[in-house]
């Protein structure tokens, strides 16, 4: 039997609130904030931080809030019956077998199972298309959160809430790169919160070091700098974040124009992934990887002006680019193809730079993240006034319009 909670209905009418804005403001369907206020459904962990801004509550109120009229503790399910993916989903349907064998409702084998499932993913990132991945994403996030209400013991949990952080932190990813900000930030907050919970310093900081990226493609590039070492204090030293977040501060400071700082973060980047094991894995997205540094070089002298960034930008296109086909590039080739065009249309090398724009374009790795990077060169090409112009733009229309927009 479900209990309502009228104060959280309440709440929302002194808002001023109906149902059907408040479900427009918190972006999800009438029906949906009609279970939560007859006690059916409770929301889910990421969508409580836009319900207690949109209310604007602490999460302790919001808590307060979401308890029934006249609460009683829950009732585990009996069995799995109740919350069931659709049966043709068999890796969810595995997932719930191996909980059934564990000792508790959730047990050591899901979350072996979940783990390995994060880590699949983030070695997916560099060569899948984001919409496709985040669906995935969501819906191992959604099993994580259902899982939350289970029994489980103290280490379980731990490693619950560090395995959803994960999963959030590449859901928010996956948003930045499609150009959605109000849901990566949403995720990046709930990554935030379950690290909080856990302890586990790593993903906080991937969160700002996340977030220094998203800025830094907007232009707030001092914004980018502070919170690139934001990430750098909370990160374990010698940590793949730890690389990463200093590689996000040479790069917003080339775009400042601190070159001598830009050089040292530079410096830094190399020294810190020069002591890294190189993986013999596929690449994965949190775990750096000495060859990352190769990239984020070419990034940073491209951008501060320097032509040793051509140096730097063909090993990367060397090393990674298989054969001839742009259309099979890991998206660091296409980023490494448009730092070498920026170089090259500053040495004056203007045929051998527009055709280098021109494939990074069409090889379709270029997430809607990254178009203002291509945009430049595209503006560069047209100041000159070169005949390459009409067909590289052609080219980058074309891109933008395969733009996905977000999901409502």
């Amino acid at each position: 039997m479900t209990s309502k909670r009228r104060r959280l209905a309440e709440h929302r009418k002194a808002c001023g609130f109906s149902q059907e804005e408040f479900a427009e403001a918190v972006g999800v369907d009438r029906s949906t904030v009609q279970r939560w206020e007859n006690g059916k459904t409770d929301p889910q962990p990421w969508q409580r931080p836009k319900i207690a801004k949109v209310l604007d509550i602490t999460a302790g109120t919001l808590d307060t809030l979401l308890i029934p009229d006249t609460y009683a503790p829950p009732q585990l399910p009996n069995t799995w019956l109740a919350v069931t993916p659709p049966a043709s989903d068999d890796e969810f349907d595995a997932y719930e077998l191996a909980r059934r064998v564990g000792a508790s409702d959730v047990g050591k084998e899901t979350l072996r199972r979940l783990e390995n499932a994060f880590d699949e993913l983030a070695m997916k990132y560099p060569v899948s298309p984001p919409q496709e991945l985040l669906e995935r994403v969501r819906k191992h996030s959604a099993y994580v959160a259902q899982l939350m209400t289970e029994r489980m013991t103290l280490a379980e949990q731990r490693r619950l809430y560090i395995v959803g952080g994960w999963f959030q932190l590449l859901g928010a990813t996956l948003h930045i790169d499609l150009s959605q900000d109000h849901a990566a930030t949403a995720r990046l907050q709930t990554a935030a919160t379950l690290a909080r919970h856990a302890e586990f310093r790593e993903i906080e900081a991937w969160c700002y070091e996340t977030d220094a990226w998203r800025v830094l493609t907007d232009g707030d590039y001092s914004r980018a700098l502070q919170l690139s070492q934001v990430a750098q204090q909370l990160a374990p030293a010698g940590s793949s974040v730890a690389i990463q977040a200093t590689a996000q501060e040479g790069r917003a400071r080339a775009r400042l124009g601190e070159r001598a700082e830009t050089y040292d973060a530079i410096k830094r980047v190399q020294q810190m992934s020069g002591a890294l094991t190189p993986r013999k894995r596929k690449e994965h997205h949190y775990q750096y990887d000495p060859s990352k540094s190769l990239a984020y070089t070419a990034t940073t002298l491209a951008w501060v002006g320097d032509p040793t960034a051509e140096t730097y930008a063909r090993e990367v296109i060397a090393r990674l680019a298989p054969a001839n086909d742009i259309h099979k590039w890991p998206r660091r080739v296409a980023s490494a193809n448009i730092d070498l065009a920026l170089t090259l249309l500053g040495g004056e090398r203007l045929d051998e730079a527009c055709d280098t724009a021109q494939r990074a374009i069409l090889s379709g790795r270029i997430v809607p993240s990254n178009y203002w990077r291509a945009l430049e060169v595209v503006k560069a090409v047209e100041a000159r006034q070169l005949p390459e112009a009409p067909d590289l733009r052609e080219a980058y229309q074309g891109l933008t319009a395969l733009e996905i927009q977000p999901q409502q």
